[in-house]
């Protein structure tokens, strides 16, 4: 195999490419993304200069939630493809120098998964009941839930079963759709049993796993009520005990995991979703005895406001360089609206969760310019990087989708008040002059499960491999400097603008200066500047308005 980075600690600085399976590339013509498509795309993501692909949930599943609500840990759904499909993926991947990561849900399985059924059919006392969690409700009768945990995705976090004789019975917990119970994290075979999972895929030549909600698979003894806590989704506990959120115990699971990854020969990776309330405690994740690495949510909630920006960067380094871990630097996922659309708006003094935290109309103009600045800021800055599909293409949150379309669980389990994350899993655009746009690869077929917009025309990656101003060639031009750069990649950096200046500008050793003008007004580049890449054209020795520069020192 020949990789783009050889050595054991690879994780440290790659560049890892989140792919959407659903909406990346549909390779037999159903209108669903699938690992045919996903295959047939990997000399575009070689091309694109990416250092691993991080696969979302392959797994068999009612699809309740989009995948994330697991049936089977150990084989692949037939909507995406085949398990003998998944080896030729991760082996075809390998010979492109792409490495692969995939994704594990260890904080709950589906309801169709057999452990859940084998629970609801053992009737009262079951030793299967102990795999999850399932307590008697309050009230006369039981007719309460038992504590007042919500849902993340909107209701309460318990629903109530009917035994097989026909009487009521207790409630499970599910933090997020009813589809969704928690497994209980106290019980032994559950350990077990998800040690055994990861040793499959390591087996099969995954070289390291994403973790599903890090932060929230051990629950407080005894279930209390949060109370007056804060039980928003998925933000940390901050420095409260929290009864389901980024609880210590958590820790001693993922030891065990580190066990296994070290296990192999070319040891395997993990990155932790893991929200937790202060970077120092993001850290604890990413202790040397733990896990890898772990998403900065810091970064991607930031506003495009430089204090903000330099803040979250300064907190970040501080408290992962005190545990000798690398940060991660990330602007948007499967979960969130794509910055596009979140930086197209008035910003606010303060961080921005969804679009709903933002006023005003959206000026996509703007915020593409703003989008091409912060991949560049971005990939300059130290440790590693996870893209989320498309946004090499610069696209933006599809805001108008029909409601009759939508699949979020959010937009049923809001009363219809949430549209949930469909607008940003849209799927891709490859080519063509209208939808679907190349999505599927024989050109005819169903139409893609979710409508794309007339207007990403332009945005096709056919489109913009033609141009060589376009958002694609600045991330492979961007991505080709970060990995022949000397400076790019894991270390430190020092900052030459001080730290109310809405200009960003940071050196790296050795000859690499950052400068990231986030004001309104050009402001005048180091005389005799040799720039190395620009997000937009300069004005002579001026570098304009939301404009990122990298330069040769």
């Amino acid at each position: 195999m020949a990789f783009a980075r050889t050595t054991a600690d690879w994780w440290r600085d790659a560049v890892i490419y989140e792919v959407y399976i659903r909406s990346f590339a549909d390779g037999d013509g159903d209108g669903i993304g699938d690992i045919a498509g996903v295959r047939q795309r990997l000399p575009y993501l070689a091309g694109l200069g990416v250092d691993a692909l991080w696969l979302t949930p392959w797994y068999p599943s009612p699809m309740a939630d989009g995948g994330y609500d697991v049936a089977d840990y150990r084989d692949i759904d037939p909507v995406f493809g085949t398990l003998e499909d998944a080896r030729a993926l991760v082996e075809e991947a390998h010979g492109h120098g792409l490495r692969v990561l995939v994704d594990i849900v260890p904080n709950h399985t589906s309801s169709a998964h057999a452990w859940f059924r084998e629970a609801l059919s053992g009737g009262p006392g079951s030793p299967a009941r102990k795999r999850y969690i399932f307590r008697p409700g309050r009230g006369p009768g039981g007719e309460l839930p038992p504590n007042d945990w919500k849902s993340v995705f909107g209701g309460p976090a318990w629903t109530r079963i009917t035994e097989p004789d026909g009487s009521p019975g207790p409630w499970y917990l599910h933090l997020f759709a009813p589809e969704q119970p928690d497994l209980n994290w106290d019980d032994a075979e559950v350990r077990a049993e998800f040690e055994s999972i990861l040793r499959f895929w390591f087996d099969r030549g995954v070289d390291g796993v994403r973790i599903d909600v890090a932060h929230g698979l051990v629950k407080a003894p005894g279930l209390p009520d949060i109370g007056s806590l804060d039980g928003k989704l998925l933000e940390g506990a901050g420095d409260s005990d929290h009864p389901h959120w980024d609880r210590e115990e958590v820790h001693e699971i993922f030891q065990g995991w580190r066990t296994v990854a070290d296990a192999y020969d070319d040891p395997r990776a993990f990155v932790a979703e893991a929200w937790a309330g202060f970077p120092e405690r993001l850290a604890r994740y990413v202790r040397p005895d733990e896990l890898h690495t772990a998403f900065n949510f810091d970064y991607l909630m930031a506003p495009w406001r430089a204090d903000h920006l330099r803040r979250v960067v300064d907190e970040s380094l501080t408290a992962l360089g005190a545990v000798g871990a690398p940060a991660t630097w990330v602007l948007s996922n499967h979960d969130v609206a794509r910055h596009v659309s979140r930086y197209a708006r008035p910003q606010p003094d303060g961080p921005v969760r969804s679009l709903a935290d933002l006023r005003g109309p959206a000026d996509l103009r703007l915020g593409t310019r703003r989008a091409r600045a912060a991949a560049l800021l971005t990939l300059a800055l130290p440790g590693g990087a996870y893209l989320y599909q498309g946004e090499e293409l610069g696209l933006w949150e599809v805001e108008d989708l029909p409601e009759e379309l939508l699949q979020d669980p959010t937009w049923q389990r809001s009363g219809h008040t949430d549209r949930g994350r469909d607008g940003c899993r849209v799927p891709l655009p490859w080519s063509g002059d209208g939808p679907p746009f190349g999505f599927s690869s024989d050109g005819a077929g169903t139409p893609p499960w979710l409508p794309q917009p007339d207007a990403w025309k332009p945005l096709t990656a056919e489109a913009q491999d033609r141009d060589p101003s376009s958002m694609l060639n600045l991330y492979r031009s961007a991505l080709a400097l970060r990995r022949s750069h000397p400076a790019l990649g894991d270390g430190t950096l020092t900052w030459d603008s001080a730290p109310d200046d809405p200009v960003l500008s940071f050196v790296r050793t050795p000859g690499f200066r950052c400068v990231a003008n986030l004001s309104g007004d050009p402001v005048t580049l180091p005389a005799h500047s040799v720039v190395l890449l620009a997000s937009e054209e300069l004005e002579g020795g001026r570098l304009p308005g939301d404009t990122t520069v990298w330069l040769a020192l």
